[in-house]
């Protein structure tokens, strides 16, 4: 059984805050990972653990190296928050826009959580996530236009690969490679880096 745990943040919260609003409190308390869904809950994440960020470290670095070579588009940490249509403002652990999505974006909102959805994104499950929430943030993903997504499982050592059309592949075994499909040519991670 678990206590409730008391979480003390700096700034307002109420159930009805504006982009504007949220994103201050999101800076107020910039130690924290927040995110909001679609209904407006706030969800305060836990830090990940030194094994899973290293992992995550390694992931971003990969795309960091195809996207170098492609220039093709904008890659992100997992420090990055994106406001989707449906009005949830999530942030994956890696992600990538296409260069013609990123430089449409007025400069304000590439200062503050862009109203737009990364084509890629990779969310990597950390043993203090849940993975029914983690999930069902594939899925929102999906709906608000993401290409492709990928929820890595270090504990299982499987991979769920989200597409667009609504199909989801689970790959077994870390001795495999993603394929960044048609949505990153090219692109191959190594899940054996993972190990």
């Amino acid at each position: 059984m678990h206590d409730d745990i008391d979480i003390e943040l700096k700034g307002k919260l109420s159930d009805d805050m504006t982009d504007k609003e949220f994103f201050k409190l999101c800076t107020q308390n910039d130690n924290q990972r927040i995110e909001r869904d679609e209904n407006g809950q706030i969800f305060i994440m836990a830090p990940v653990n030194a094994s899973g960020s290293n992992q995550n470290f390694i992931i971003t670095g990969e795309l960091y190296n195809w996207r170098n070579k492609n220039n093709d588009g904008i890659c992100f940490d997992s420090s990055a928050g994106f406001t989707l249509p449906d009005g949830s403002i999530k942030s994956p652990d890696a992600s990538w826009v296409t260069i013609d999505k990123w430089i449409k974006l007025p400069q304000n909102e590439k200062e503050e959580f862009p109203r737009i959805t990364p084509d890629f994104v990779i969310e990597l499950k950390s043993k203090s996530d849940s993975l029914r929430y983690l999930k069902n943030k594939m899925l929102k993903w999906i709906e608000n236009g993401c290409k492709l997504a990928w929820l890595i499982i270090p504990e299982k050592q499987e991979a769920h690969i989200y597409r667009s059309n609504g199909s989801i592949e689970i790959i077994q075994g870390f001795d495999k490679k993603l394929s960044g499909e048609n949505v990153l040519t090219g692109f191959e991670l190594d899940l054996s880096m993972l190990k």
